[in-house]
C-alpha cells in the first residue's frame, strides 16, 4: 500500500556555515533502513568534515556547484550532473562558489550517523 510522506524532518548539518538537510526517506522521517532521500541546501562557503561512509551515497546538484574532494581530486559537480561515491571511500564535500548549491542525495542504505564516520573537526 502506498504511503504518503507529507513533510520532511529537518536534520541538524555538520560543516559550516551550517546547511539545511530536509530528509523525506530514511531512518528519522520514515524509518526507512534500506535508502534515504533528502534535500540539501548548502550555503555559499560551506564544507563539511572528511569521511568514510558505510553507504553509497548518489548525489543530483539541483543548482549551484558542490566540489567532492577524493584522496586522489576534487570533483566539481554542477546543476544537471550527479555523482556516486561508493561505500568505504573518502570524501568531503563542500560549496565553496558564491550560489551554494541545491541538491538531492540518495544514500544506500540509509544514513545513520555511526556509519558515516566523519574525521574529527578541528
Amino acid at each position: 500500500m502506498p504511503v504518503l510522506i507529507s513533510s520532511p524532518t529537518v536534520i541538524e548539518a555538520p560543516g559550516t556555515p551550517p546547511k539545511q538537510i530536509l530528509e523525506y526517506i530514511g531512518r528519522v522521517n520514515s524509518s526507512t533502513e534500506s535508502v534515504s532521500i533528502a534535500h540539501m541546501r548548502s550555503p555559499s562557503g560551506w564544507s563539511e568534515p572528511g569521511q568514510r561512509p558505510e553507504f553509497d551515497e548518489f548525489t543530483l546538484v539541483l543548482r549551484g556547484t558542490l566540489h567532492v574532494e577524493t584522496e586522489s581530486r576534487i570533483l566539481q559537480v554542477h546543476a544537471g550532473q550527479a555523482i556516486h561515491c561508493s561505500a568505504g571511500e573518502w570524501i568531503r564535500y563542500s560549496s565553496p562558489g558564491a550560489d551554494g548549491a541545491e541538491y538531492i542525495a540518495v544514500c544506500l542504505p540509509a544514513f545513520a550517523p555511526d556509519t558515516v564516520h566523519r574525521d574529527p573537526e578541528g
